[in-house]
Protein backbone atom coordinates (compact mmCIF):
# COMPACT_ATOMS: atom_id res chain seq x y z
CA UNK A 1 0.00 0.00 0.00
CA UNK A 2 1.26 3.62 -0.88
CA UNK A 3 2.30 5.95 2.12
CA UNK A 4 1.85 9.41 2.10
CA UNK A 5 3.61 11.68 4.31
CA UNK A 6 1.75 14.79 5.25
CA UNK A 7 2.80 17.13 7.55
CA UNK A 8 3.75 20.85 7.92
CA UNK A 9 4.30 24.53 9.93
CA UNK A 10 3.30 24.85 13.38
CA UNK A 11 1.96 28.15 12.07
CA UNK A 12 -0.41 27.12 9.89
CA UNK A 13 -3.37 26.23 12.38
CA UNK A 14 -5.91 25.82 9.74
CA UNK A 15 -5.67 23.86 6.70
CA UNK A 16 -6.24 26.21 3.20
CA UNK A 17 -8.83 24.69 0.87
CA UNK A 18 -6.02 23.24 -1.48
CA UNK A 19 -4.43 21.14 1.29
CA UNK A 20 -8.21 19.66 2.16
CA UNK A 21 -8.50 18.79 -1.38
CA UNK A 22 -5.06 16.74 -1.51
CA UNK A 23 -6.13 15.32 1.69
CA UNK A 24 -9.08 14.32 0.61
CA UNK A 25 -7.88 12.77 -2.73
CA UNK A 26 -5.63 10.45 -0.46
CA UNK A 27 -8.86 9.33 1.62
CA UNK A 28 -10.38 8.65 -1.38
CA UNK A 29 -7.63 6.74 -3.12
CA UNK A 30 -7.41 4.47 0.68
CA UNK A 31 -3.59 5.55 1.06
CA UNK A 32 -2.02 5.33 4.41
CA UNK A 33 -1.08 8.19 5.81
CA UNK A 34 1.93 9.12 8.28
CA UNK A 35 1.51 12.33 9.82
CA UNK A 36 3.64 13.56 13.01
CA UNK A 37 2.35 14.97 16.64
CA UNK A 38 3.08 18.53 16.30
CA UNK A 39 0.56 21.39 16.75
CA UNK A 40 -0.03 23.63 14.03
CA UNK A 41 -0.34 21.99 10.71
CA UNK A 42 -0.15 18.19 12.17
CA UNK A 43 -2.73 19.07 14.36
CA UNK A 44 -5.00 20.24 11.68
CA UNK A 45 -4.52 17.50 9.22
CA UNK A 46 -5.18 14.89 12.05
CA UNK A 47 -8.16 16.76 12.89
CA UNK A 48 -9.41 16.50 9.14
CA UNK A 49 -8.77 12.88 9.16
CA UNK A 50 -10.39 12.30 12.35
CA UNK A 51 -13.51 14.03 11.06
CA UNK A 52 -13.59 11.89 7.64
CA UNK A 53 -13.28 8.76 10.09
CA UNK A 54 -9.93 8.10 8.37
CA UNK A 55 -8.48 5.19 10.09
CA UNK A 56 -5.40 4.22 7.50
CA UNK A 57 -3.24 6.58 9.99
CA UNK A 58 0.05 5.95 11.35
CA UNK A 59 1.07 9.01 13.83
CA UNK A 60 4.81 9.66 14.53
CA UNK A 61 6.38 10.91 17.43
CA UNK A 62 10.00 11.27 19.21
CA UNK A 63 10.22 10.04 21.90
CA UNK A 64 7.69 8.14 24.72
CA UNK A 65 5.48 10.60 24.44
CA UNK A 66 2.86 12.13 21.74
CA UNK A 67 1.60 15.20 21.61
CA UNK A 68 -1.53 15.04 19.31
CA UNK A 69 -3.14 11.55 17.98
CA UNK A 70 -6.85 12.87 17.89
CA UNK A 71 -8.18 9.74 15.71
CA UNK A 72 -6.39 7.74 18.38
CA UNK A 73 -4.68 5.96 15.71
CA UNK A 74 -2.05 3.60 15.77
CA UNK A 75 1.40 5.37 16.68
CA UNK A 76 5.44 4.95 15.78
CA UNK A 77 7.81 6.05 18.76
CA UNK A 78 11.14 7.01 16.83
CA UNK A 79 14.04 7.10 19.60
CA UNK A 80 15.76 10.13 19.08
CA UNK A 81 19.39 11.20 20.22
CA UNK A 82 19.86 12.92 23.60
CA UNK A 83 17.44 14.09 26.06
CA UNK A 84 16.91 17.91 24.88
CA UNK A 85 13.80 18.34 23.00
CA UNK A 86 15.33 20.44 19.97
CA UNK A 87 15.38 20.77 16.65
CA UNK A 88 17.14 17.64 15.54
CA UNK A 89 14.68 15.83 18.64
CA UNK A 90 11.38 16.04 16.46
CA UNK A 91 13.48 16.00 13.31
CA UNK A 92 14.21 12.31 13.74
CA UNK A 93 9.93 11.34 13.43
CA UNK A 94 10.13 13.47 9.98
CA UNK A 95 13.46 11.54 8.80
CA UNK A 96 11.46 8.08 9.85
CA UNK A 97 8.64 9.61 7.52
CA UNK A 98 10.17 10.80 4.71
CA UNK A 99 11.81 6.86 4.66
CA UNK A 100 8.72 4.89 4.82
CA UNK A 101 6.44 6.94 2.69
CA UNK A 102 6.28 6.88 -1.20
CA UNK A 103 4.81 10.33 -1.64
CA UNK A 104 5.30 13.82 0.55
CA UNK A 105 2.50 16.41 1.22
CA UNK A 106 3.95 19.54 2.75
CA UNK A 107 2.27 22.39 4.02
CA UNK A 108 4.24 25.74 4.28
CA UNK A 109 3.43 28.83 6.58
CA UNK A 110 6.64 30.36 3.80
CA UNK A 111 9.60 30.81 6.99
CA UNK A 112 9.29 27.13 8.42
CA UNK A 113 12.90 25.71 7.59
CA UNK A 114 11.66 22.53 8.97
CA UNK A 115 8.94 21.53 6.37
CA UNK A 116 11.02 22.71 3.63
CA UNK A 117 13.68 20.24 5.51
CA UNK A 118 11.09 17.04 4.85
CA UNK A 119 10.79 18.04 0.96
CA UNK A 120 15.00 17.61 0.73
CA UNK A 121 14.64 14.64 2.36
CA UNK A 122 12.12 13.28 -0.07
CA UNK A 123 13.74 14.20 -2.96
CA UNK A 124 16.96 12.99 -2.31
CA UNK A 125 15.28 9.28 -1.91
CA UNK A 126 13.63 9.81 -5.05
CA UNK A 127 10.42 10.38 -4.02
CA UNK A 128 7.90 13.24 -5.39
CA UNK A 129 6.41 15.93 -2.98
CA UNK A 130 3.83 18.41 -2.92
CA UNK A 131 4.58 21.68 -1.06
CA UNK A 132 1.46 23.99 -0.66
CA UNK A 133 2.66 27.66 0.00
CA UNK A 134 0.09 29.01 2.37
CA UNK A 135 0.95 32.46 1.95
CA UNK A 136 1.76 32.70 -1.78
CA UNK A 137 -1.55 30.62 -2.33
CA UNK A 138 0.56 28.55 -5.08
CA UNK A 139 1.99 24.52 -5.14
CA UNK A 140 5.02 23.32 -5.54
CA UNK A 141 5.93 20.04 -7.29
CA UNK A 142 8.95 18.15 -6.80
CA UNK A 143 9.75 15.39 -8.95
CA UNK A 144 13.63 15.59 -9.29
CA UNK A 145 16.73 17.17 -7.92
CA UNK A 146 16.91 19.85 -10.59
CA UNK A 147 13.69 21.22 -9.19
CA UNK A 148 14.92 21.14 -5.43
CA UNK A 149 17.82 23.27 -7.03
CA UNK A 150 14.90 25.45 -8.69
CA UNK A 151 12.79 26.25 -5.48
CA UNK A 152 16.24 26.67 -3.17
CA UNK A 153 17.76 29.28 -5.76
CA UNK A 154 14.42 31.24 -4.83
CA UNK A 155 14.41 31.21 -1.30
CA UNK A 156 16.10 34.05 0.47
CA UNK A 157 19.37 33.57 1.81
CA UNK A 158 18.07 33.69 5.42
CA UNK A 159 16.19 30.66 4.96
CA UNK A 160 18.69 28.76 2.79
CA UNK A 161 21.07 29.56 5.68
CA UNK A 162 18.84 27.81 8.19
CA UNK A 163 18.02 25.06 5.92
CA UNK A 164 22.17 24.02 6.17
CA UNK A 165 21.95 24.89 9.28
CA UNK A 166 19.82 22.33 10.29
CA UNK A 167 20.07 19.50 7.50
CA UNK A 168 22.29 16.52 8.62
CA UNK A 169 25.28 16.22 5.87
CA UNK A 170 24.11 13.47 4.23
CA UNK A 171 20.68 15.19 3.61
CA UNK A 172 22.24 18.41 2.20
CA UNK A 173 24.80 17.69 -0.48
CA UNK A 174 23.47 20.51 -3.25
CA UNK A 175 23.58 19.25 -6.60
CA UNK A 176 24.03 22.60 -8.14
CA UNK A 177 27.86 23.64 -6.98
CA UNK A 178 26.62 27.39 -7.15
CA UNK A 179 24.14 26.38 -4.23
CA UNK A 180 26.49 24.18 -1.92
CA UNK A 181 28.63 27.54 -1.71
CA UNK A 182 25.14 29.33 -0.77
CA UNK A 183 26.46 32.05 -3.01
CA UNK A 184 22.90 32.59 -4.56
CA UNK A 185 22.60 36.63 -4.16
CA UNK A 186 20.55 36.86 -7.23
CA UNK A 187 17.81 37.89 -5.05
CA UNK A 188 19.80 40.48 -3.76
CA UNK A 189 21.02 41.44 -7.53
CA UNK A 190 24.57 41.04 -6.48
CA UNK A 191 25.80 38.07 -8.10
CA UNK A 192 29.83 37.39 -7.73
CA UNK A 193 31.66 35.53 -11.06
CA UNK A 194 33.52 32.68 -10.18
CA UNK A 195 35.39 33.22 -13.21
CA UNK A 196 36.45 35.83 -15.74
CA UNK A 197 34.49 36.84 -18.16
CA UNK A 198 37.31 36.85 -21.00
CA UNK A 199 37.80 33.42 -19.96
CA UNK A 200 34.53 32.05 -20.23
CA UNK A 201 34.55 33.84 -23.63
CA UNK A 202 37.49 32.56 -25.28
CA UNK A 203 36.02 28.89 -23.62
CA UNK A 204 33.29 29.31 -26.01
CA UNK A 205 34.77 30.48 -28.79
CA UNK A 206 37.42 27.10 -28.47
CA UNK A 207 34.13 24.92 -27.66
CA UNK A 208 32.78 26.62 -31.51
CA UNK A 209 35.33 25.92 -33.24
CA UNK A 210 36.12 22.42 -31.76
CA UNK A 211 32.17 22.12 -32.88
CA UNK A 212 31.26 20.80 -29.17
CA UNK A 213 27.86 21.94 -28.35
CA UNK A 214 27.85 20.42 -25.25
CA UNK A 215 30.74 22.69 -23.76
CA UNK A 216 29.32 25.91 -25.43
CA UNK A 217 26.14 25.12 -23.22
CA UNK A 218 28.15 24.15 -20.06
CA UNK A 219 29.99 27.96 -20.35
CA UNK A 220 26.66 29.57 -21.76
CA UNK A 221 25.33 28.39 -18.52
CA UNK A 222 27.99 29.48 -16.45
CA UNK A 223 28.11 33.06 -17.44
CA UNK A 224 24.24 33.18 -17.23
CA UNK A 225 24.24 31.99 -13.54
CA UNK A 226 27.13 34.48 -12.61
CA UNK A 227 24.57 36.94 -13.96
CA UNK A 228 22.02 36.20 -12.35
CA UNK A 229 19.20 34.08 -14.08
CA UNK A 230 16.57 35.31 -12.91
CA UNK A 231 18.32 38.37 -14.58
CA UNK A 232 18.29 36.96 -17.76
CA UNK A 233 14.87 35.37 -17.44
CA UNK A 234 13.62 38.66 -17.13
CA UNK A 235 15.88 39.77 -20.30
CA UNK A 236 15.15 37.36 -22.38
CA UNK A 237 11.59 36.73 -21.63
CA UNK A 238 12.35 32.91 -21.20
CA UNK A 239 10.41 31.11 -18.04
CA UNK A 240 13.80 30.81 -15.22
CA UNK A 241 12.93 26.90 -14.41
CA UNK A 242 13.36 26.15 -18.54
CA UNK A 243 16.46 28.08 -18.43
CA UNK A 244 18.01 26.36 -15.25
CA UNK A 245 17.07 23.22 -17.48
CA UNK A 246 17.93 24.17 -20.53
CA UNK A 247 21.62 25.48 -19.56
CA UNK A 248 22.42 22.91 -17.60
CA UNK A 249 25.11 19.69 -18.03
CA UNK A 250 22.52 17.87 -19.26
CA UNK A 251 20.42 20.44 -20.93
CA UNK A 252 20.08 21.07 -24.92
CA UNK A 253 18.45 24.43 -25.98
CA UNK A 254 16.82 25.43 -28.61
CA UNK A 255 19.09 27.56 -31.01
CA UNK A 256 16.40 30.65 -30.73
CA UNK A 257 17.18 29.54 -26.51
CA UNK A 258 21.10 30.42 -27.36
CA UNK A 259 20.59 33.66 -29.30
CA UNK A 260 18.36 35.10 -26.86
CA UNK A 261 20.88 34.31 -23.92
CA UNK A 262 23.89 35.59 -25.49
CA UNK A 263 22.06 38.57 -26.73
CA UNK A 264 21.16 39.08 -22.28
CA UNK A 265 25.07 38.57 -21.75
CA UNK A 266 26.04 40.96 -24.46
CA UNK A 267 27.41 38.08 -26.31
CA UNK A 268 27.34 38.12 -30.56
CA UNK A 269 27.72 34.76 -32.28
CA UNK A 270 29.43 35.66 -35.70
CA UNK A 271 30.63 33.53 -38.93
CA UNK A 272 33.63 32.99 -40.19
CA UNK A 273 34.63 30.61 -42.96
CA UNK A 274 37.09 27.79 -42.31
CA UNK A 275 40.52 28.34 -43.30
CA UNK A 276 41.93 25.60 -45.91
CA UNK A 277 43.55 22.84 -44.86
Amino acid sequence: MNTVFIGGSRRVSRLPAAARDRVDNVIEKGLAVSVGDANGADKAVQKHLADARYDRVTVYCSGDSCRNNIGQWKTRHVKAKGRKKDFQFYAAKDREMACAAEFGLMIWDGKSPGTVLNVLRLVRASKKAVLIDVPEQREVTFRSKDDWDVFLSECDEHLRRSLEKRALPDEWFPTNPVQASLGLAEAAGAVEVSQDGTELERGMDAALAAGDSKEFVNYLGQMARDRGMSRVAKETGLAREALYRALSADGNPAFATVLKVTGALGLRLSASKKSAT
